[in-house]
């Protein structure tokens, strides 16, 4: 039972400090414990993939759909090449 004693222990531990966080500082360590729960590691175009989903549309709409071809004019301010 002692084994049991100490993971309720935790348990209530986290619950107070918890408790005691700002909605905002809760949603991070929801965000944080849940990352820890999942049971296997995403890839990095998975990581990459849910990054761009939470980016709203809107905030795409002044990138550059050029970048690879003109890396040096947005780089270092080199002329752009046409495509």
């Amino acid at each position: 039972m002692e084994v049991f004693d100490v993971a309720a222990n935790i348990e209530d531990k986290l619950i107070e400090r918890v408790r005691s966080l700002a909605p905002d500082k809760q949603r991070a360590v929801l965000d944080f414990v849940e990352d820890l729960a999942e049971p296997e590691s995403k890839n990095l175009w998975d990581k990459i993939r849910e990054i761009m989903e939470s980016v709203p549309p809107e905030a795409w709409e002044g990138t550059p759909t050029d970048g690879s071809i003109n890396v040096d004019h947005y780089l270092y301010g080199a002329p752009k090449r046409e495509e």
